[in-house]
């Protein structure tokens, strides 16, 4: 007996000695992390600093928005649209009005279309504020993310005089919007397009440029065109990856067809460019991508304030002047389906919707872009340091409604 009781002993201690040998543990990082963006829960396996893998956990927020889309008729799953994606509720109105008209055969007034459009890229400015605000905020710098929220604030005060909501707006309609432009609406929009791109020169030099905040971007959550276009990656994700894909300018929808801007791309590892140290597809050129779309979002927003000017010219009851088509009070669609995309500001936003003739759809799916960038993280975030994983959180945009839906 005392020869298996120290037998016994000497299991336990080798035992605990070759656990002793690996330094790996698995950490909850999430769902309530301030550097998650959301309810995010990542399963992380570190070796000391080192991030062995990181699993992504989702489903805090699912709320079963595409099922409740086959209960309420067309019209009324437009509020719900707002909550897809609640930083950008406009684009994400957006894409939804543009499957259902596709699918009735609806076409849009002109004045409709371009109230759209400048809302949808104010929108984008303001979700890209919040995105290169808080990334700055994640890597230490605070003051870029103060400056960031400022210019949403004038943005969301535009959105309160044209439809009196600061974050989920349920202002388009299926066949327009629910208001046309209030007085003084074209002036604001073009004073503030003026406002912000001396900001924004002005936000490149405090943060773009910064030494530090391109050492913690550059070269890290490396993710190859390649690797982008297997892994279904879109938007400011992808371009940051090198690939000149941009719905709006490939697959024009709306007005865009009328519109002259750029596409950014990424350009890590090319002498000259913005990123010269970095490589192609890192987080820098993430960043990089969506600062460069602001500019290109004012460019956007100047050329509709002149098209809205034109439009005005127009007698009242000219039908490019309205801003809403006229549609039976209670929408039934033929038997059909119809899958339509939208470039929203975290990318590709696509509804597929089958009627069966009633009011109401029979299926309805909602394609995002953050869910296809959650897809990627474990291999972009291997061997990088716990605090770079928060670097690439923060790159891609994500936003946790559009995930779990």
């Amino acid at each position: 007996m005392p020869m298996v009781a120290e037998n016994l002993v000497e299991l336990e201690v080798a035992d605990y000695k070759g656990r002793m040998n690996s330094e790996e543990m698995v950490l909850s990082m999430g769902p309530h992390h301030p550097s998650t963006h959301g309810v995010l829960r990542l399963e992380v396996v570190t070796d000391g600093e080192v991030c062995v893998s990181c699993r992504p956990d989702v489903g805090y927020l699912h709320r079963a928005i595409e099922k409740i889309g086959e209960y309420v008729d067309y019209r009324q799953f437009m509020p719900y649209t707002d909550r897809v994606d609640y930083v950008c509720s406009m684009n994400s109105n957006h894409a939804y009005a543009l499957g259902v008209e596709k699918l009735g055969g609806y076409k849009v007034p002109l004045r409709a279309e371009l109230m759209r459009v400048m809302v949808a890229e104010l929108n984008r400015i303001s979700s890209h504020m919040v995105c290169v605000g808080a990334l700055a905020m994640d890597m230490g710098a605070y003051t870029p993310f103060l400056h960031g929220l400022c210019h949403r604030e004038r943005v969301n005060d535009i959105f309160e005089e044209v439809c009196g909501a600061r974050l989920t707006y349920n202002y388009m309609t299926i066949g327009g919007v629910a208001y046309d432009a209030p007085p003084g609406f074209i002036d604001k929009c073009d004073e503030f397009a003026d406002y912000l791109w001396p900001r924004m020169v002005e936000f490149n030099e405090l943060i773009t440029s910064n030494t530090i905040f391109k050492e913690r971007l550059c070269n890290v959550g490396i993710c190859s065109r390649e690797n982008a276009i297997n892994w279904g990656l879109v938007g400011p994700n992808l371009r940051g990856s090198g690939v000149k894909w941009d719905i709006r300018k490939d697959e024009p929808y709306s007005i865009y067809d009328k519109l002259k801007f750029d596409v950014p791309v990424g350009d890590g590892g090319t002498p000259g460019g913005s990123n010269p140290n970095g490589t192609l597809g890192d987080s820098y050129d993430r960043y990089v991508v969506r600062v460069k779309e602001v500019f290109e979002c004012i460019k956007i927003i100047k050329q509709v304030a002149a098209l809205m000017r034109e439009n005005e010219k127009l007698p009242a009851d000219h039908p490019d002047r309205l801003s809403q088509a006229k549609l039976p009070g209670r929408l039934r669609i033929k038997r059909g389906e119809a899958y339509v995309r939208s470039e929203n500001p975290r990318g590709e936003t696509g509804y597929y919707i089958v009627s069966d003739g009633t009011d109401k759809p029979v299926r309805m799916k909602i394609r995002t872009g953050s869910f296809t960038a959650l897809g990627c993280f474990e291999e972009v975030t291997r061997g990088l340091l716990i605090g770079d994983v928060i670097a690439v959180i923060g790159s891609f945009d994500i936003v946790l409604p559009e995930v779990d839906r």
